[in-house]
């Protein structure tokens, strides 16, 4: 059954219109804001702005002159049935046409440059700033939400620049000429003209009170149905494996209404410009035509200067007209501006202290004293301490929730301590350079991430300067040289970000084979062996023992035998250790442990 968008449930009426003042100048203050910080990124590009600007100027001259001429020439050439100079003039028109549309073609050539370059540094500034925004920024926002924000909102922002930026300016100059020499030719017929410009401006006024939250909404709900489909295509197989297929396409159809109801209204909102102005337009030729033969008639004016006039008057009309549909378009850009800007805006991960030491060659003498640690004012981890000297292997054990993956972002620095101390090799670990503490560590996780690239570029990926040799040893080390033999290119073969084509354990021996190219300090695993084959466990484990030989190595792991030669087992519950020690103390002591461990 059809769905009628102006019976449903309108969720713009939420929105309300009789804000109290200050709001609005709120809004009013941000929207200027943003359209200041577009201009500022427009502004670095003085030279070929400055070169528009004056194309733009000398097509509006252009376009006033034209109309002119032709008036005069009605009157002297025309009514008057002279033919001398004619030719002259109908020349100089053509002239006058042609230089008109060299600089428009000019000054839209050159728009594109300075848009394209504005755009460029736009989404090159939002890529950066991804990368400088902490792990819990991203633990809090869906991916196709960010990404809507460095594809749909910056080509909202991108097409408003080549579109609307030089017809906004055009529009203006233009207004201001017509309305100069309108006042020339007859100042009674100006000031009939611009009766419908109180008309124009509550029209105006009452339809962009609407459209510009509404773009705002609509740019909320691509947003999330961006965020929805990705998150939606990139686990297909659960979605198909719980048969959940028709509530899945029921989500995305509540989604999709959403955005097609936001849409509806703002472009039927938008669409009443163009008819309210073609409405005043013939409103306003009707009223130049009755008054202008009046005076035709008394012999006030000439028949050319009603010409002339008339087409003043739909230059006049004509960049309202276009002013009133670039301040939607406006309108649209700003609310992606405003997405992307926010971004661009959000507090970056703390950056290392000035004094911030860079160690050339990490121990790997770990050590935690009376750590706590809060998230989002819920408290993850409660007085952890313990150690971990170089080369011992430190498993990490618990339910889920239990603060096990918290502890490894604390030793990585993706999340900053404030209760408690954390030492490496004897220094304070918030006193090291992110930079020099990451470069020796290596991930290997339970959801492999590949990249786009060859099988090379992938396990490369973990030491950029390795060599084909050093990619080939590192390969069998991890025990993959034998099925990456078998690959039709080889190591030459072609992934995407899911390894299509590889198995799950193929993709985490990879994994492991990009750990070892690093040769990391410190190693840390994060339940690197589930979901593997018995096989490929085997393979994966013989891998891993090589790799944390003589590294300090920290693990999660829900299958208890893989940890059984770790050095120190620590069991956490509720984000506290409540038991500390090998496996065979452990098991003696008959505890929580020993519990997991024969469940």
């Amino acid at each position: 059954m059809s769905i009628n968008p102006l019976k449903q449930p309108f969720r713009y009426r939420k929105i309300p219109l009789n804000q109290p003042v200050n709001q609005r100048l709120k809004k009013a203050k941000h929207t200027r804001t943003t359209v200041k910080r577009i201009w500022s990124y427009l502004i670095e590009e003085k030279v070929k702005l400055l070169l528009v600007i004056l194309m733009v100027l000398t097509s509006s001259g252009l376009g006033l002159l034209g109309p002119y001429m032709i008036g005069m020439a009605i009157d002297d050439f025309i009514v008057s049935k002279q033919k001398a100079g004619l030719l002259i003039v109908l020349v100089s028109l053509l002239i006058i046409y042609l230089l008109y549309s060299l600089t428009i073609f000019l000054q839209n050539y050159w728009m594109v440059g300075i848009a394209q370059n504005t755009v460029y540094s736009l989404r090159e500034q939002l890529f950066s700033q991804f990368h400088r925004l902490p792990i819990s920024y991203f633990d809090k926002r869906k991916h196709g939400e960010l990404m809507s924000r460095i594809t749909n909102d910056i080509d909202n922002v991108n097409n408003t620049l080549n579109q609307s930026v030089i017809q906004i300016f055009s529009s203006i100059v233009t207004l201001i000429g017509s309305l100069s020499v309108m006042l020339l030719l007859s100042p009674l017929l100006t000031a009939i003209t611009m009766t419908i410009i109180p008309i124009m401006y509550i029209s105006m006024r009452w339809i962009t009170k609407r459209t510009g939250p509404l773009y705002k909404v609509q740019q909320k709900d691509l947003g999330e149905l961006n965020g929805y489909v990705e998150e939606i295509v990139s686990g297909q197989h659960i979605v198909k494996a719980f048969s959940q297929e028709e509530r899945v396409i029921n989500d995305f159809n509540e989604r999709n209404k959403h955005l097609r109801l936001s849409g509806f209204w703002a472009l039927t909102f938008a669409g009443f410009i163009p008819k309210v102005m073609n409405m005043l337009n013939f409103l306003s030729f009707a009223l130049i035509a009755l008054f202008g033969g009046i005076l035709v008639l008394k012999g006030s004016i000439t028949v050319g200067v009603i010409v002339i006039f008339t087409e003043y008057a739909r230059q006049f009309a004509r960049p309202l007209n276009e002013l009133s549909n670039q301040f939607n378009i406006l309108l649209a850009a700003v609310a992606g501006a405003e997405r992307v800007f926010s971004v661009i805006d959000e507090i970056e991960e703390e950056k290392d202290e000035q004094l911030a030491l860079e160690l050339p060659h990490i121990q790997g003498h770990l050590q935690f004293n009376d750590v706590s640690f809060s998230y989002e004012n819920t408290a993850i981890l409660k007085n952890i301490t313990f150690s971990a000297r170089p080369g011992e292997m430190i498993a990490f054990v618990g339910h889920t929730g239990a603060g096990k993956t918290t502890l490894i972002n604390l030793i990585a620095r993706f999340y900053p301590y404030k209760n408690g101390s954390i030492t490496l090799d004897g220094v304070e670990l918030n006193k090291i350079k992110r930079a020099s503490l990451r470069s020796q560590m290596a991930f290997v996780l339970q959801d492999t991430v590949l990249f786009h690239g060859t099988v090379r570029d992938n396990i490369r990926y973990g030491r950029l300067q390795a060599t084909n040799e050093e990619v080939v040893q590192a390969a069998k080390d991890a025990n993959a040289h034998a099925f990456i033999s078998r690959l039709p290119k080889q190591y030459d073969t072609s992934l995407d970000q899911a390894g299509s084509g590889l198995s799950q354990g193929q993709k985490q021996l990879l994994s492991i084979a990009r750990a070892m190219i690093s040769n990391p300090s410190i190693l840390i695993l994060d339940e690197a062996t589930s979901n593997i084959d018995t096989i490929t466990e085997l393979k994966i484990q013989e891998a891993l023992k090589r790799l944390m030989r003589g590294r300090t190595s920290f693990v999660i792991a829900h299958r208890l035998n893989t940890i059984r030669a770790a050095d120190t087992i620590i069991m956490l519950k509720d984000g506290e250790i409540i038991e500390k020690g090998n496996h065979p103390e452990l098991m003696m002591k008959k505890g929580n442990y020993y519990s997991l461990f024969n469940q």
